[in-house]
């Protein structure tokens, strides 16, 4: 990784979009380290208030030996108080109704203000850091945050690209009936409330960042893993062999994920699947929801077809 311009693949979706899996993927690929969702870093683990305080590895995320290098190395505050200041900065101006003001930011046409800055360059200097740490070339960070990815394209020390993962919103609805782990249940008006507004603010990036943008789809990734998979790693130039096989199979070694979807913490060969339990299971009622709430969306991304 470049000690000056460090290279990023940021995931930006709806949560349940399958970018936990398809970060831990890239993370069997030399030279990359999927973090999971660091924008959570502050609250889960510094503050540990969050929903969960466990690394990826097991131990608790100030515990780990990688973090606890990384945050000790004095080039990111590590302080009770600069986490609150951060958690603070992320509730006003990185929310997904901020991506707009974040992305005509990165496009020059006006000034950032001083905590955006702030928080782009903590957050820039962990990915230094774990560069440092690890060796890698890439960063993957699966933080689903729209306007915290566009605040970042506008930074000159980053070398920043944009995945933009897409799920139905039938199947992120069904998702959403059942609890997992810590991942709470979510009733199907707000689930695609939440599905439309990221989705549509990951849309703005697609027009704005040109080529350092690109949209997958959950089920293309489900259907066809290699072929997605090497389609991902072009984009974040990455020539090393796809760690699937043609059956979609990997085997999944340790990683240092920072919150993100429970399955994180699995080990071991696991296959890439399609899972359409929802086209059986799920009920008029949040079918419908989803329907009326994201159909023009829907039909943008090719979902029209899909019963």
């Amino acid at each position: 990784m470049s000690e000056t311009r460090p290279r990023v693949l940021y995931i930006t979706g709806m949560m349940r979009c399958g970018s936990t899996m398809l970060g831990n993927v890239l993370n069997e690929v030399p030279g990359v380290v999927h973090v999971g969702e660091l924008y959570y870093l502050w609250r889960n683990g510094l503050l540990r208030s969050g929903t969960n305080s466990t690394c990826g590895c097991g131990e608790e995320i100030t515990a780990c030996p990688l973090w606890s290098a990384v945050l000790g190395s004095g080039n990111v505050p590590d302080t009770a108080d600069y986490a609150r200041l951060m958690i603070a900065v992320q509730s006003g101006y990185l929310r997904a109704r901020h991506t707009a003001l974040r992305l005509a930011e990165a496009r020059g046409l006006r000034t950032p203000p001083a905590p955006v800055t702030e928080a782009t360059g903590a957050i820039r200097s962990l990915y230094q850091e774990l560069g440092r740490q690890l060796g890698v070339r890439l960063v993957v960070d699966s933080s689903k945050y729209p306007a915290e990815a566009a605040a970042l394209l506008g930074r000159r020390d980053l070398d920043v690209r944009v995945l933009h993962m897409v799920r139905d919103p039938r199947a992120t609805a069904y998702s959403y009936q059942r609890g997992k782990s810590y991942v709470a249940e979510m009733d199907p008006v707000r689930s695609t409330g939440y599905w439309s507004a990221i989705n549509a603010a990951s849309d703005l990036i697609g027009v704005a960042a040109g080529d350092r943008y690109l949209r997958v789809r959950h089920e293309d990734f489900a259907r066809r893993p290699q072929h997605v998979l090497g389609e991902v790693m072009r984009f974040a130039g990455l020539t090393e062999p796809n760690p699937l096989d043609e059956k979609g199979r990997v085997t999944l070694g340790d990683n240092h994920t920072v919150t993100g979807n429970p399955d994180r913490l699995n080990r071991g060969q696991v296959t890439i699947t399609a899972s359409d339990r929802w086209r059986t299971e799920l009920d008029f009622w949040p079918r419908a929801c989803a329907v009326a709430g994201a159909g023009l969306q829907m039909y943008r991304y090719g979902y029209a077809g899909i019963r």
